[in-house]
């Protein structure tokens, strides 16, 4: 059954607060990175770990969570996990050690990997194309939000309640989301029918060209972005930039706010783009280039690259997020919940893979006798080529007959 009107909009809102402490506690740490290294005296290296210690749980996740989805229904999945989540705040705000803290934003980071997979699995099913494309748009805007208000409204609120309450109050929050979805998100079906795909499983969705085309794209630029947005913009404004911490949360604010535009722009005009002819798949194809000649200008600039250029380069790079749709709809319903928990393994294993690789690569470059300014450059223009390769591809795949 279709959903439209007040019941599809209560319906968006309450997958939208989970996913909104979901994104929160995705860029915390850029904010909180500070803190842990006066605290904990953590390095780059162990600050990447950290961070993308979220991205494994997740990514652990998805395969299991895409094969849940299909079969036992978006509602009763995500309840579940999000009481996962609640375990791993909890958990959090009473760690004292490295270890600790790891294992604690793992759980975290397995408890939240339904928020998006969930939402965009019942909009699927349950809306039609074009409000699905615009529902899609405004879940990462959701996301967006929840970004933003890990920069300045945390930094405002660190004095009062510390880093430790904040995790507190974020899981009593989870809590009060899995409750409002028990309430408001219609019943999932007795049994989700996997139909003549059963038995394929992930075989079907792995080897689809759609996804071999878009699966590069996704890990380094999809990927790529998140790393930074969520953790690398910070250290860079801070330690290349010079500025404080209180500038680098203002700065980040700026980013966050800019993605939040960015993702609600894209939900107004993807159904007009749409019925102009411009897939999300063609959009992504032509519009690529600016993200990676803003990145390179980035680094150009260096120290004199602020909060208005990552600003300019989120923006730029959110194209890649249509790859999500652009998956989602190459699929049959049978395959959504799969696909898309397949798809975003790769965007977040790219995570992982690119917050902690950057980590390493700069404490290597330093302990080699390079600049902090030249050792951020060298990890992030390596980044950079590897996008270019992505897109590269991309674009051979696409040609291919």
């Amino acid at each position: 059954m279709r959903l439209v009107g007040w019941r599809a909009a209560a319906v968006f809102l309450v997958f939208a607060w989970a996913y909104f402490f979901s994104a929160l506690l995705r860029a915390v740490t850029a904010t909180l990175a500070p803190e842990f290294s006066r605290e904990l005296g953590l390095g780059a290296g162990q600050l990447g770990l950290l961070a993308g210690a979220y991205f494994l749980g997740f990514s652990a996740m998805q395969l299991p969570l895409g094969e849940a989805l299909d079969r036992m229904g978006p509602k009763r999945v995500l309840i579940t996990l999000l009481t996962v989540a609640v375990a791993g705040c909890a958990a959090f705000s009473m760690a004292t050690t490295m270890t600790q803290l790891l294992m604690a934003r793992l759980v975290i980071g397995l408890g939240v990997a339904g928020c998006l997979m969930a939402p965009l699995t019942l909009f699927r099913v349950r809306f039609d194309p074009v409000l699905q494309l615009r529902t899609n748009s405004w879940m990462l805007m959701t996301g967006s939000l929840g970004m933003l208000a890990s920069t300045l409204p945390t930094r405002w609120l660190l004095p009062m309640v510390g880093w430790r309450g904040l995790f507190v109050a974020v899981a009593v929050l989870l809590m009060l989301s899995a409750l409002l979805i028990a309430w408001v998100v219609p019943p999932d079906p007795r049994r989700m029918s996997p139909g003549r795909f059963q038995g394929s499983g992930y075989r079907a969705v792995f080897s689809a060209p759609a996804f071999i085309r878009l699966a590069p794209a996704g890990f380094f630029s999809y990927g790529g972005m998140i790393a930074l947005q969520s953790l690398w913009i910070g250290p860079w404004l801070t330690q290349v930039g010079h500025r404080t911490a209180a500038e680098a949360a203002e700065g980040l604010f700026v980013v966050n706010a800019s993605m939040l535009v960015a993702f609600l722009a894209w939900g107004l005009a993807m159904p007009h783009l749409l019925r102009a002819g411009w897939s999300a798949e063609r959009l992504m194809t032509v519009a690529w280039p600016a993200g990676v000649l803003c990145l390179a200008f980035i680094l150009w600039r260096g120290p004199d690259a602020g909060a208005l250029e990552w600003a300019v380069w989120c923006v730029s790079t959110s194209v890649v997020s249509l790859s999500q749709p652009a998956v989602a709809q190459a699929f049959p319903k049978e395959l959504a919940g799969r696909a898309l928990s397949a798809f975003n393994l790769v965007i977040f294993f790219g995570v992982f893979a690119v917050q902690w690789g950057l980590g390493l690569v700069i404490d290597a470059l330093l302990l080699a006798g390079w600049s902090t300014l030249e050792a951020y450059r060298a990890s992030f223009a390596t980044m950079l080529l590897a996008i270019v390769g992505a897109f590269a591809f991309m674009h051979m795949r696409a040609w291919a007959p």
